[in-house]
């Protein structure tokens, strides 16, 4: 039998860009052991038009998309969540709200493509970049065996994790 699937929120600032992509890519690297989801502390209150045209060149899921408040998960009757991860470094200097069940938490900054000016192509690659390194760290997360790590293990792992800022870059 599978082991049950295990909540992942990405949290940014806006949430915006880099948290909405991480939830993309969960969503569809996760390969059915993970379900994501992402929010900000200061929701932008739209996604980045950026962010979504990449997302939909790259084929994934758009339409549910939507910047969202972190109060929604930590109500009551929120998905109570395994994992919390901060891709920002705002978000993760900020006093979090106390998440039900204790999930593991990490930091996993990267830079803010939404800060990036010049043309659209250069704003286009800073977005892709995001895409890059977020992907590089969330595949290395969802192929790890999280049943044969034991809690302190899994913590150096993802503290790891985060650290890996260009891992792959050239890859």
């Amino acid at each position: 039998m599978p082991a049950p699937q295990k909540n992942v929120l990405f949290l940014c600032t806006g949430n915006s860009a880099r948290s909405l992509i991480a939830e993309c890519i969960i969503n569809r690297e996760g390969l059915g052991k993970f379900r994501g989801f992402s929010a900000g502390s200061q929701p932008a209150g739209q996604p980045n038009p950026h962010a979504i045209a990449l997302l939909d060149k790259l084929n994934y899921k758009t339409d549910a998309l939507r910047s969202k408040s972190w109060a929604e998960f930590a109500a009551p009757d929120a998905p109570q969540m395994d994992f919390v991860f901060t891709v920002c470094d705002s978000a993760a200097a900020e006093t979090c709200p106390i998440w039900p069940g204790q999930p593991m938490s990490a930091h996993w900054g990267v830079p803010d493509p939404a800060a990036v000016t010049g043309s659209e192509a250069e704003i286009a690659l800073a977005f892709a970049e995001t895409h890059r390194m977020l992907m590089n760290r969330i595949t290395i997360f969802a192929n790890l065996p999280l049943a044969e790590l034991d809690k302190l293990s899994l913590q150096r792992e993802l503290d790891a994790i985060g650290r890996a800022t260009n891992a792959h870059q050239n890859a």
